[in-house]
């Protein structure tokens, strides 16, 4: 079963001094250049999906700035694919589904920004599509959120999704194990 890397979204703009700090996002980060090296010395194929908010009132990943960049630590090296995206799903409007097909990938190993929103868009998306996932849930970062008044601390909400995605979806995987 091929498989290949997809990183989604680890941005300037989720960590520290960004416009949407993330909790522990460096810690992700690095959980997810270890996948990465692995991927680079296998030789098995990197897709980086990058998101850009183009809208007037965009409140962070707005083009022209910093935070729109790819971390360093997640950095694409020459001959990885870099997508960019409008929407949390990263395969709408983009040619993700197309790129993974020619490639013959039908198995994805997947790190990113944010659990609630990008990765958990596409990996739902993924699997509708006949692809299989594993979720490297320790390169994986969520935002602090409230609902119905509470405050729910980052790590909470990463711990959520991640089993809601492991509940049928996706397969969770640390990132030593991958590495």
């Amino acid at each position: 079963m091929p498989r290949g890397l997809l990183i989604i979204d680890i941005q300037r703009d989720y960590f520290p001094g960004g416009a949407y700090p993330l909790v522990a996002p460096e810690a992700a980060a690095e959980a997810a250049r270890r996948v990465l090296d692995a991927f680079r010395a296998s030789g098995e194929p990197v897709v980086h999906l990058k998101h850009v908010w183009d809208a007037p009132d965009a409140a962070f990943m707005r083009p022209g700035t910093d935070g729109i960049e790819i971390h360093p630590l997640v950095a694409p090296a020459d001959g990885e694919r870099v997508i960019e995206k409008a929407e949390p799903n990263g395969f709408i409007g983009t040619g993700l589904e197309a790129t993974l097909r020619e490639s013959g990938i039908d198995s994805l190993v997947v790190a990113g920004m944010m659990s609630s929103m990008c990765v958990d868009a596409t990996v739902r998306a993924a699997v509708d599509l006949g692809f299989t996932a594993t979720v490297v849930h320790d390169a994986c970062a969520a935002p602090d959120l409230s609902y119905e008044g509470m405050d729910i601390p980052g790590l909470s909400v990463h711990g959520a999704f991640m089993a809601a995605l492991a509940d049928g979806y996706a397969t969770l995987a640390g990132s030593r194990d991958l590495a």
